[in-house]
């Protein structure tokens, strides 16, 4: 399938603001309510775009891992599978480098990284090396990227209407601890991060009422990063680059403005390890790589490019499984739940 440049500006839309009602979207867009529903469940339905929410990872509230594998060649698709089926790891890449697949990881905090995590790694068949390095602050990610096919005003009109919702921040303020039974709710918003309290409860076998309450402090407990995502191939920018960098101390403020500046950045980070920096973007060709390299390195003077790796292939993405065509499975591996399959 194509998307078209009304299922482009409906993605859009819904990258700004993941929640915002149909009625309000149709004010924005020019196109009524029901025909906007209907056409997000045609593009969810085809794999083609999806709404989620994911744990957030502040390194100030929970511990954010990513950790190069190293793996048996015959056995790749198989440790590919068993990692994807790990709630904690949330994103699995197939990488074209000298390691063979790279995940990212959140926990609630280092002891569970090194006391769970890692020992569910070493009981892996095929699964022979790993390397960690371990965020210290996150500058920007997925939730910010966007497509830019709608106009400027159109995109102050749904930030308006968003209100704090389209400025997600891992820098605001901290973490809101949640009482258990709330986090029940979690799993339903990673399933579909449009998730309405009356659609929760009737899966959960509770009060509605009850629910809207434990979901509206879900949401504002900061826990949560909320985006919507489209199938790679349909984005325009189909290869996905990270490259791995140091930065002068002191420096990494202002190297992270200058990276947010650049509209192909998905992820930018501050990390731990043989390298201090990293950064992962989407590009329109391998063409692309050097002349962005030359791009970071005028934009960031001091910064050292240790590394560039390309992605061969993403076989999972906050959680969602994926196709090898960048659609997504229907399937969800989320926290605080069992594996949720298509249609719950």
């Amino acid at each position: 399938m194509e998307l078209s440049e009304e299922d482009l500006r409906l993605v859009n839309t819904l990258q700004i603001s993941p929640r915002i009602s149909w009625s309000d979207a149709g004010d924005v867009l020019g196109v009524h309510a029901t025909t906007l529903a209907s056409r997000w469940e045609r593009l969810k339905g085809a794999g083609a775009a999806w709404t989620t929410a994911h744990l957030m990872g502040d390194p100030k509230d929970m511990c954010l891992a990513m950790v190069d594998i190293d793996c048996e060649m015959h056995l790749r698709p198989d440790v590919t599978s068993a990692v994807a089926q790990l709630p904690e790891v949330i994103t699995v890449e197939e990488a074209a480098s000298n390691r063979d697949l790279t995940l990212t990881v959140i926990t609630r905090d280092l002891g569970q990284f090194s006391t769970e995590v890692l020992p569910k790694l070493k009981e892996i068949r095929g699964l022979t090396k790993y390397h960690t390095s371990l965020c210290t602050r996150i500058h920007t990610s997925g939730y910010a990227w966007r497509l830019n096919v709608l106009s400027k005003a159109e995109q102050q009109a749904i930030r308006a209407l968003a209100g704090a919702e389209s400025t997600q921040s891992t820098h605001d303020a901290p973490v809101l601890p949640l009482p258990e039974n709330h986090l029940a709710l979690i799993p339903f918003l990673a399933r579909d991060g449009r998730a309405t309290a009356a659609e929760i409860a009737r899966a959960l076998g509770r009060n509605p009422a009850t629910v809207q309450r434990q979901l509206g402090r879900v949401l504002n407990s900061r826990m949560l990063s909320f985006r919507c995502e489209v199938a790679q191939q349909f984005s325009g920018f189909p290869i996905t680059v990270q490259w791995f960098a140091n930065v002068p101390a002191g420096e990494h403020q202002a190297a992270a403005t200058e990276m947010r500046a650049i509209r192909n950045v998905r992820f930018a980070a501050s990390t731990t390890g043989r390298t201090n920096f990293t950064m992962i973007m989407w590009l329109r060709s391998l063409a692309d790589v050097m002349e962005m390299e030359l791009t970071i390195q005028q934009r960031i003077p001091g910064i050292e490019l240790v590394e560039s790796v390309v992605m061969l292939n993403t076989a999972k993405r906050v959680g969602w499984m994926l196709n090898p065509d960048s659609t997504a499975t229907g399937t969800v591996v989320a926290p605080y739940g069992e594996l949720l399959p298509a249609g719950i």
